[in-house]
């Protein structure tokens, strides 16, 4: 009989910790900071562990990623195991936002998370780390470790982090200055840790703004190749990403999850031998993370190959002293964020998706992803903004349920979006109630699918649309006429029809996949088929290579 311990690690806080504030740096260095602590740290742990026990660890090395992105697949795996009686521990796999591991003892995975929970106390506060551990013999046929790690993260770790009483935190006393991001006391200024614009901080913020050369460094590292000299650099402020002359300046916030990846994970793992489960999930995990970073890189190359002579992009709008107008948060599996110039959010999310289902996963089976996007002016609250686009990628995700349901495909992706001129009032479901629900219907054609056959709620339609409004001879030019139009689709199908009549035009650009009637009226199916394409005219720009500039 072999006894192990199982030891789950997850976080709790990560949205306003990573996304509470309105300065990019502190974004950067909170969402370092907490892949770190689940990643690397994590390792750091074990391996003092090991030599505080004098024993040796296993820590699961991927060939995937030996020597950065794209190594050597041949390598072989490190050995030995756990169940060879040798080590004191072995981590599992970490990924998807959890750490597994495997301890000889209790009392050895205990000391490793007292081991890794002094090390975020000091380098990361503000970090609230959740450990479950669940003792299971190797060898009983009736409890897999598949069994045992499914029960601790559905039941134990989740009733830990319900259970778990928040952090109340002294703010301060009369005699002490406030930070201006946290408004816990403030233990020094932040221009003494390398941001440009001095300001009163909390340790908390120290820990991030230190955070930011290595987080920077670490994304140089996945988005350019380290031979080819950089000719661009990554943002470190909002203010970084430019604006144009005598124009509001926007951002995009992209947030993209993977679709059904908690249960591909289960569906992977179910039913295998217990070393056979941890090679399995090591693959999966391995190959989603590879598939999320090339899908990043992709995008870095589309928006490089975009900048033209005069540095500007696609010749809409130029960028500043060599900063790139995209910038990663988030990244490193499926689950992804990052910010952009406005007018590029929708054009970097669906090249986003697109490369992401291209890319092969362990399990043989198609990866798919939905995105949500949220276009707001450069300084509006950051944590409002992140929360809209997470509230739009899952209604993307209801909208792919939908559809899979009619349509019985099994690798849908689909992206939803918001353009706020102004500010953000109320949940999603309220602003589409009472922006876009008129006496005709839907005025939106979103959630639209990346790609499909049949369906006419789809990214290409969409995007034939703007480029139609933008450079067809009924259209181009004519910016009037197009607002026109835009209000008379407010008020239903008779009174478009009548615009276009007056207008003397014969019917709308033509929409793929649906029906006749929407040419003559703006409406099929209860939504407007035009509406959306209007509205993003001066939101979006494509970076396809045979689009004119």
């Amino acid at each position: 009989m072999r006894n192990y311990v199982v030891t789950v690690l997850d976080t709790t806080g990560i949205q306003p910790y990573i996304f509470g504030s309105n300065r990019l740096r502190e974004n950067i260095g909170g969402s370092y900071l907490v892949d770190q602590a689940t990643d690397e740290w994590a390792k750091d742990a074990l391996e003092e562990l090991g030599q505080k026990l004098n024993q040796s660890i296993h820590i699961c090395d991927s060939p995937l990623f030996k020597g950065g992105l794209g190594g050597d697949p041949n390598r072989p795996a490190n050995k030995p195991y756990i169940e060879h009686g040798k080590l004191a521990a072995e981590l599992v796999y970490a990924g998807g936002g959890n750490t597994v591991l495997l301890f000889q003892s209790l009392d050895i995975a205990k000391q490793f998370t007292r081991i890794l929970s002094k090390r975020i106390l000091t380098d990361a506060p503000g970090i609230n780390l959740v450990a479950a551990h669940q003792e299971f013999d190797w060898d009983n046929e009736n409890e897999l470790l598949y069994q045992v790690i499914q029960n601790l993260m559905k039941n134990q770790l989740d009733r830990q982090k319900r259970e778990r009483i928040p952090s109340s935190p002294l703010l301060g006393l009369g005699v002490t200055a406030a930070c201006q991001s946290t408004q816990l006391v403030a233990v020094d200024m932040s221009d003494n840790h390398g941001c440009p614009m001095p300001y009163l901080v909390s340790s908390e913020i120290v820990a991030k703004l230190d955070a930011v050369k290595a987080a920077n460094d670490k994304l140089d590292d996945t988005l350019f190749d380290r031979k080819i000299p950089k000719k661009y650099k990554i943002a470190l402020d909002f203010d970084d990403f430019g604006r144009s002359l005598g124009e509001n300046s926007y951002l995009a916030i992209v947030h993209a999850d993977g679709n059904n990846m908690g249960d591909r994970f289960q569906k992977y793992g179910e039913d295998r031998e217990n070393r056979d489960y941890i090679t399995a999930m090591r693959e999966l995990s391995d190959s989603v993370r590879l598939a999320g970073l090339t899908a990043l890189k992709e995008v870095a190359k589309a928006v490089v190959n975009s900048i033209d002579s005069d540095e500007k992009v696609k010749g809409q709008f130029a960028i500043k002293n060599n900063y790139l107008p995209f910038r990663p948060l988030v990244y490193g599996g499926d689950d992804v964020t990052f910010v952009c110039d406005g007018r590029l959010g929708l054009e970097l999310a669906a090249i986003y998706l697109n490369s992401f289902k291209k890319q092969p996963a362990a399990d043989g089976k198609p990866l798919s992803a939905c995105a949500g996007i949220c276009v707001v002016k450069a300084h509006y609250p950051f944590a409002r903004a992140y929360q809209l686009s997470e509230q739009l990628c899952k209604n993307a995700k209801k909208f792919v349920i939908e559809q899979k349901e009619e349509w019985g495909d099994e690798d849908l992706s689909a992206l939803d979006w918001h353009l706020a001129a102004s500010g953000l009032f109320g949940s999603l479901g309220e602003i589409r109630q009472r922006e876009y629900q008129v006496k005709e219907g839907d005025l939106t054609m979103r959630p639209v699918l990346l790609e499909h056959e049949y369906e006419w709620r789809k990214w290409p339609n969409f995007t034939s649309l703007v480029q139609a409004f933008n450079e067809d001879d009924d259209w181009k030019g004519r910016r009037n006429k197009v607002i026109a139009l835009r209000e008379k689709l407010r008020e239903g199908s008779q009174a478009t029809i009548q615009f276009l009549k007056a207008c003397r035009n014969k019917n709308l650009p033509p929409i793929q996949e649906a029906a006749d009637e929407v040419q003559d009226c703006g409406w099929t199916e209860g939504h407007c088929g035009y509406f959306d394409a209007i509205e993003a005219m001066e939101f979006y720009i494509s970076l396809s290579e045979e689009n004119p500039e």
